[in-house]
């Protein structure tokens, strides 16, 4: 057996999971096995379920690193592992620990294994302490230690992988920590090969000179609890200790019928009772008074989750939506056999998340405060890049290799898709790539650091650090070692208080509806699901920067159902998840007509909403109760095991499906079709009551879109926006009719601001600039009135020239021109700024403008051209606002347009090939059945947005190009679906940048974002061409005419 063993999550130095130190130790004949990694019990969740599973008994301690202190700490007791935890915590928390001097009084509780012999003195009065020997000299200096000291030995090996052969793995991580390449990495930075999980037998022939080093260890293990059961359910206690938690509870759920429903009735009277009963039996009364509290402080809100389904949580003003409007089922959340403990999620704006976070540490108190953990690991691209950084590979060249694996997910397949996938056609991935692609893959899913969880919030009835360590993130939030999952199963019950930028836009936009045009609309009140112009915009898909229904995917859906009601939004936030895409078409065949039959009849009433389709998680776990016989427990464990990647435990439960069904004489055709239906459910899908949440919020963003649209879209933008790019946002409000207005330091804001016809853009988006410089200039001008010129300006506000210059290209500066043109204005500010800085050096004269400073002495510079007024633009803004990315083509191709087609009239040419122009707004790849690779690419011209199809012939030719964000020629089919339109594209041509003589951004150009919110390279105030191709000779060459 081991007592010193660190698996992956001792970050950047232990190579395996618990699982796969758990199957070695079984297989090498071991009764129990600790798990110690340093200064946490981050794995201790896994490892305690994989010695269960392998029959190891489990010992918990972790090794604790402080300074030059290190020593390995085991938990004898139940007690002992509160006070690993309170030892753990400390040792995080308190910047002045000391392990000499702030270690607990544990003998009892309490082993220390180590061989630091002024830390052994220093605490063998306050622990049980052991003098670990390793293999090999230092082995035996800490023999002869243990003998001085009189104090007993164990064998050790100080275990960081499985087998000698992980080795490099291990020098791989330290490498990869250290920021060394594989080759550069200092020895005293990895243990050595033998720190393996060596059998029995090779331990002992380590220590033939002092056979009780073994026989201690046996001895030590046996005093050491091994029957860990932590799933005992700590919920947050409710600080009012004035009255009965539970009468409290139903007296505001009392209140809640009153501002619900106005007057009860029965089906609300009985659901209450049912409810009530469940959730006191539970224990879950603090908990949701708690809940009920913390969202009283925030009133713009959104309950979702399963939850929604709660009668509780409506009535407490936590959720939104109506559960027995909407037929939503609380068993989803809370059944009497249900053995986890579900938690309530519930979204604020934003913006304003931290502030809440703050409150509820300082209300409840920092010691029954802490945040869940997320544990960070190796995946996909990244670790691919980390990897071949470390093998000295040139960044220009992992780049390449990265680009080509975007999208890929599967670390088991990644030669299959390196040898079949277009992207890398033609191109050889020499030695050492191979090896760094397996490494890469095996690295996959290897914790690399902890974060914080987005928004697991645990408040305990006592110290959380009773439970499990707590520590501080990065930036210095109390977060405890573990992430949800563990969270979860160690029964301490979560409340997730997350972030949503969508809320925060409906709050602005309402705000600033209220003061532009006196209407004052209420979060709560709004609940536009009958108003026809919210109807019609959802129906028509035109939903850019409405909450949860803007992606391609979902606007596409929208159209080729066209309906916009309530309860199709709700259907369609559901059913459209990666798995689900061919019951998508049959769903629209029987939406529009299409005949069919039930699966099975006792099915029918359950499915008639969704049309026979399974759709929503809780109808898996009711047809899994009808058809099978299961009860809620087993029919939800169902649901669980199909979110994860388990196909063992998918398949016995499939077993357990097949055989309920029979019994109650179910066919097997139609236990094949429903475990179809269920498979379609596998990665990720949604309740009921969580997407008739989101979809409330929906139609809220939605009506102030359709009512509101400047208010709106500046709302969006100012928040961060979505799906797409700010550039993208602005086209949309162009589309809508409205005209967007460059900054201006007099009349914009730092963000952007609708109002009637209007958007003014936002100061937040000039780049470049200090932002405290632009909050130092909107703070004067508030304060003392609108700048009169640029002298003014400069008197009252202390600018760098860089800002100068940025807020001269942008525009934001035209106001105080006073007859001088941009150049001009950058002239005279440069000259102010210069003697300004003159005088500042001679202090001992006051500052007097100069010659050259005043506008009478300003040079007559000619004005910019239209390309080099773009060229600010994207310099100072991130992309081009005064003309179309599309414009210089567009001008290109002359007065007949060369038989261009515009996005708006893409519906003319249905069924016929057309030629258009198009700058890419998002793209999704995906996979067909036979596993080819397609994609789908959403683009725009001056008139609108279209949908592009990239078939596996298409894609194999053209993906290399669609690499680049920049313009496109393309040719293909105009095809419909259901109403909705998309051309399958058969021929596509990259057009170069303007002012570039490549297909490519100039090689080594500093970049920002192009035209669109894109990459390309960036030429100066003076816009001189860097290249000897037109827009016109570009379109030339490539129209094959």
């Amino acid at each position: 057996m081991h007592l010193h063993v660190h698996s992956h999550y001792s970050f950047m130095r232990g190579v395996n999971s618990p699982e796969q130190l758990c199957a070695a130790a079984a297989r090498f004949g071991m009764t129990h096995l600790a798990l110690t990694d340093v200064n946490g019990v981050y794995g201790l969740g896994p490892f305690l379920e994989a010695a269960r599973k392998h029959g190891l008994r489990p010992i918990i301690g972790a090794e604790l690193v402080v300074g030059t202190d290190r020593a390995v700490v085991l938990a004898k007791t139940p007690q002992g592992y509160e006070r690993l935890c309170g030892l753990l915590s400390a040792l995080h928390l308190d910047g002045d620990f000391s392990l000499r001097r702030d270690f607990p009084e544990a003998q009892e509780h309490l082993a220390l294994l180590g061989s630091d012999p002024d830390l052994l003195r220093a605490l063998r009065a306050k622990a049980d302490c052991w003098v670990e020997l390793l293999p090999g000299p230092a082995g035996r200096r800490a023999l002869t230690l243990a003998r001085e000291l009189d104090l007993p030995v164990v064998a050790g090996n100080d275990v960081h992988f499985v087998h000698p052969e992980d080795h490099p793995l291990h020098r791989l991580l330290r490498a990869i920590d250290c920021n060394r390449t594989l080759s550069t990495l200092a020895e005293a930075e990895t243990v050595a090969p033998e720190r393996w999980l060596q059998p029995p037998e090779r331990m002992a022939a380590h220590f033939p000179h002092c056979p009780e080093a073994i026989s201690n260890t046996v001895v030590l293990a046996a005093r050491c609890h091994t029957d860990w059961d932590l799933s005992r359910t700590v919920f947050p206690d409710y600080q009012d200790h004035r009255r009965d938690h539970f009468s409290l509870l139903l007296d505001r759920c009392r209140a809640g019928i009153r501002r619900r429903y106005r007057h009860g009735n029965a089906a609300v009277e009985r659901r209450l009772a049912e409810e009530l009963t469940l959730i006191r039996t539970k224990g879950y009364v603090d908990y949701f008074l708690v809940v009920a509290d913390l969202v009283r402080r925030r009133p713009l809100h959104c309950g979702r989750g399963s939850a929604a389904a709660s009668l509780v949580s409506y009535l407490l003003g936590i959720t939104h939506v109506d559960p027995i409007a909407h037929r939503l089922v609380f068993g989803r959340f809370l059944n009497p056999q249900r053995r986890d403990h579900p938690d309530i999620d519930v979204d604020f704006p934003w913006d304003e998340r931290d502030a809440l976070l703050a409150e509820v540490e300082r209300d409840y108190g920092p010691e029954r405060f802490a945040m869940v953990a997320n544990h960070v690991g190796f995946g996909g691209r990244g670790a691919v890049r980390e990897v071949a950084k470390v093998y000295g590979m040139p960044p220009a060249r992992i780049r390449e290799v990265t680009r080509r694996l975007s999208g890929w997910t599967d670390p088991e397949r990644i030669w299959e898709r390196v040898r079949t996938h277009p992207k890398f056609a033609g191109f050889a991935l020499d030695p050492p790539w191979p090896e760094i692609l397996e490494l890469a893959a095996r690295l996959d899913g290897v914790p690399r650091y902890l974060s914080v969880h987005c928004g697991g919030v645990i408040l305990a009835p006592d110290r959380v650090a009773r439970y499990v360590p707590v520590q501080r993130s990065a930036k210095g939030v109390r977060i405890i070692q573990w992430e949800k999952d563990q969270t979860q199963a160690a029964g301490l019950v979560k409340i997730d208080l997350l972030g949503n930028r969508s809320l925060a836009v409906i709050r602005d936009a309402l705000a600033a509806v209220a003061a532009n045009t006196g209407v004052r609309l209420d979060y709560a009140a709004l609940n536009p699901v009958d108003d026809p112009a919210t109807l019609d915009l959802l129906r028509r898909g035109a939903t850019m920067g409405v909450f949860y229904v803007e992606s391609p995917a979902m606007r596409q859906l929208q159209q080729k159902t066209g309906r916009g009601d309530f309860e199709h939004l709700v259907i369609h936030s559901s059913i459209i998840r990666p798995a689900a895409n061919r019951y998508i078409r049959e769903y629209l065949r029987r939406l529009h007509g299409g005949a069919y039959q039930p699966i099975h009849p006792s099915l029918e009433d359950l499915l008639k909403e969704t049309y026979g389709i399974l759709v929503y998680q809780e109808q898996v776990v009711l047809t899994a109760m009808i058809l099978a016989g299961f009860d809620w427990g087993e029919a939800d464990g169902l649901r669980k095991v199909l979110s994860k990647k388990s196909p063992r435990r998918l398949a016995d439960y499939r077993e357990r499906f097949a055989a309920g069904c029979t019994r109650r004489g179910v066919s097997a055709e139609v236990i094949e079709t429903v475990w179809d239906m269920f498979t379609s459910f596998a990665g990720y899908s949604f309740c009921k009551p969580h997407s008739a949440s989101y979809a409330l919020v929906s139609f809220k963003s939605a009506y102030l879109k359709a009512h509101y649209p400047a208010e709106f879209m500046a709302a969006v933008i100012a928040n961060g926006g979505g799906y797409y790019t700010t550039y993208a946002y602005l086209a949309e409000a162009r589309r809508l009719g409205l005209k967007v207005l460059g900054p201006d330091i007099n009349r914009g804001g730092w963000a952007y601001r609708g109002r009637g016809a209007q958007i003014r853009m936002g100061l937040m988006q000039l780049h470049g600039v200090d932002e405290g410089a632009i909050h130092r200039l909107i703070e004067e001008r508030e304060r003392r009135g609108p700048f009169r010129s640029l002298a003014d300006l400069l008197d009252r506000v202390r600018l760098r020239p860089a800002d100068g210059a940025v807020l001269v290209k942008s525009g934001a500066l035209d106001c105080l021109a006073a007859g001088l043109n941009r150049p001009q204005l950058l002239w005279l500010l440069s000259a102010r700024l210069q003697s300004a800085q003159r005088a500042r050096h001679d202090r001992n004269r006051s500052w007097v403008p100069e010659a050259g400073s005043d506008s009478r002495s300003v040079p007559p510079l000619e004005d910019c051209r239209d390309e080099q007024i773009r060229d600010q633009e994207l310099e100072a803004l991130g992309f081009v606002l005064s003309a179309h990315p599309l414009t210089p083509y567009r001008k290109a191709l002359g007065p007949t347009g060369r038989g261009m087609v515009l996005a708006r009239d893409l519906a003319r040419w249905l069924g016929r090939r057309v030629r258009v122009l198009g700058w890419p707004l998002c793209r999704k790849e995906v996979l067909t059945r036979d596993g080819e690779a397609m994609e789908f690419v959403t683009f725009e011209d001056e008139s609108g947005l279209y949908e592009t199809v990239f078939f596996p012939e298409a894609f194999k030719r053209f993906c290399s190009r669609l690499d680049r964000d920049r313009a496109y020629w393309l040719e293909g089919k105009v095809e419909q679906e259901y109403g909705a339109l998309n051309l399958v594209v058969d021929r596509l041509h990259a057009l170069p940048l303007p002012g570039s003589d490549d297909h490519a951004p100039a090689g080594g150009a500093r970049r920002t974002k192009d035209w669109g919110g894109m990459p390309r390279a960036v030429t100066g105030m003076e816009g001189k061409s860097r290249s000897g191709i037109s827009p016109q000779t570009a379109l030339t060459i490539h129209s094959g005419w």
